[in-house]
């Protein structure tokens, strides 16, 4: 495509998102007219334009449906399901892999294994005198989380104690630094 076509394909389309724009219920019959002139003129410059043919779709799929460019297999219908079997089969439970008879019927919304696995974290707390409190980013590495503990207490102004929380699908302290004891919030102990 080259400059001008690019000029002039650009001009079409944009008249007819102005048309689309003041389209009505009462819009009189010779403004459609009018649109659809502008249409066939946009759709004439587009086939002007196009030099090579349509590719072909790579998927068996969608025999005269909507293709998708940016798809590897060029299947609106395909793709999704390429996907799927694709993430299956890095887990493990593909086609590839060994199916047991509880597995045998496809279900709509998956079975546990397709699911994606919870993350594990690690939760750096500390404890400010009335309970436990999140220090610090949630980290990926246990080790970079300690060192964040003990960068912590090295630090100007340390906490009383800090622990080390265990996220995973459920939470386990892992280590605790220092004794947390419960502070009153008033004075005097509140006489």
């Amino acid at each position: 495509m080259n400059h001008a076509q690019l000029t002039a394909l650009g001009r079409a389309l944009r008249l007819l998102g102005e048309h689309g724009e003041a389209l009505t219920a009462t819009t009189p019959d010779a403004k459609l007219h009018e649109v659809k002139a502008d249409l066939r003129r946009a759709l004439d410059l587009l086939e002007e334009s196009v030099s090579a043919a349509a590719p072909p779709p790579r998927s068996p799929e969608p025999r005269g449906g909507r293709v998708d460019g940016a798809a590897p297999a060029l299947c609106l219908l395909g793709e999704p399901r390429r996907r799927a079997a694709r993430r299956s089969e890095y887990n493990g439970t593909g086609p590839s892999a060994p199916r047991s008879p509880e597995h045998t019927a496809p279900s709509r919304y998956g079975v546990r294994a397709d699911r994606p696995q919870p993350q594990q974290r690690w939760l750096p707390e500390l404890w400010n005198g009335q309970e436990w409190q999140l220090c610090g980013t949630p980290r990926r590495d246990r080790r970079e989380a300690e060192l964040y503990i003990a960068a912590q207490r090295r630090g100007p102004r340390p906490a009383m104690a800090y622990r080390l929380v265990h996220e995973f699908t459920d939470y386990e302290v892992l280590r605790v630094w220092g004794t947390p004891v419960k502070v009153d919030i008033e004075p005097l102990g509140n006489l």
